[in-house]
């Protein structure tokens, strides 16, 4: 675990060695979670490949604040995914990391599309984990902002130490229950999140012009983007997430960018991890190969 700061705030973040012939990976993590869900995946690729996890602005170990006051007319912080993939362009320029291919999960997939919009050619390629969407449903996402900004102010931390409590969530939004350390993990994230964060980020990702903004992101996107759904998906279920994948380039060329994955839930980094890291690395390796016969 090591820190840097990004425009003045401290991020937290894990580095492994790097692998000259292979690009580094970098993981993004989704709302109310950190880098920990990261480490089944990093655990099984970081043999072939570099591979870098952080804690999103104000999640997990990194500040949502600079460290000292913000005086009038310095930046002021926004909670957008455009927002979160400009500091992971400063992340990797601190790093000096000059190639890499991003694997995001649920919000983090829409951060890594937004950082391969910004980046360019530095993004090698996207990879989509329980991430999709793109269809604004008013009624819907209206109730999901209500319930979602009450959750998020009615977090005592005296909730990590809640007997059972993390039994709940090794059951919540999975397809077969998780281990207890991983429902510790969850209670401990989610009660942790820093508030202005974790609304900033909710309110800031969900409203339409946001929705509406993402397959227009994804039409232009050079990049390859391939997506993993989770079949038992209940909160990204694999027809938003086809409905994304269909707006890029490898669908209209006719070939499937998207992966589906059997009894999974919404968080296939952990229920799925042995199938996780075989796609990840097929499709990396597949566009190495295409790219090394092209040139």
């Amino acid at each position: 675990m090591a820190k840097i700061d990004i425009l003045g705030v401290s991020h937290t973040y894990e580095l492994t060695a790097p692998k000259p012939a292979n690009p580094t990976l970098v993981f993004v993590h989704g709302w109310l979670l950190s880098r920990a869900y990261w480490r089944p995946l990093v655990d099984q690729l970081r043999s072939h490949y570099q591979c870098l996890a952080y804690d999103l602005r104000g999640f997990g170990e990194s500040d949502a604040r600079p460290r000292s006051p913000i005086h009038e007319g310095e930046l002021i912080l926004g909670y957008t995914p455009s927002d979160y993939a400009k500091d992971l362009g400063i992340l990797l320029d601190q790093l000096e990391i000059e190639k890499a291919w991003l694997m995001g999960h649920s919000l983090g997939g829409t951060v890594c599309l937004w950082a391969a919009s910004q980046l360019g050619d530095r993004i090698e390629g996207v990879i989509c984990l329980n991430s999709g969407g793109g269809i604004y449903l008013k009624e819907e996402f209206e109730r999901f902002r209500s319930a979602g900004a009450q959750l998020v102010k009615r977090r005592p931390r005296w909730l990590a130490d809640m007997p059972l409590l993390d039994w709940l969530f090794t059951r919540s939004q999975v397809s077969q229950p998780l281990s207890r350390v991983w429902g510790k993990q969850r209670l401990v994230d989610f009660v942790s999140a820093q508030y202005e964060a974790a609304l900033g980020a909710l309110l800031d990702s969900t409203t339409e012009e946001q929705v509406h903004r993402l397959p227009q992101l994804v039409v232009h996107l050079q990049q390859p983007v391939y997506f993993i759904a989770g079949a038992e998906d209940k909160v990204m279920e694999p027809r938003y997430v086809r409905h994304l994948a269909s707006f890029h380039q490898l669908f209209r060329s006719g070939s499937d960018n998207v992966v589906e994955i059997a009894n999974c839930g919404h968080f296939s980094m952990l229920e799925a991890t042995d199938r996780v890291t075989e796609q990840i690395d097929r499709l990396i390796q597949t566009e190495e190969v295409g790219d090394r016969l092209a040139s």
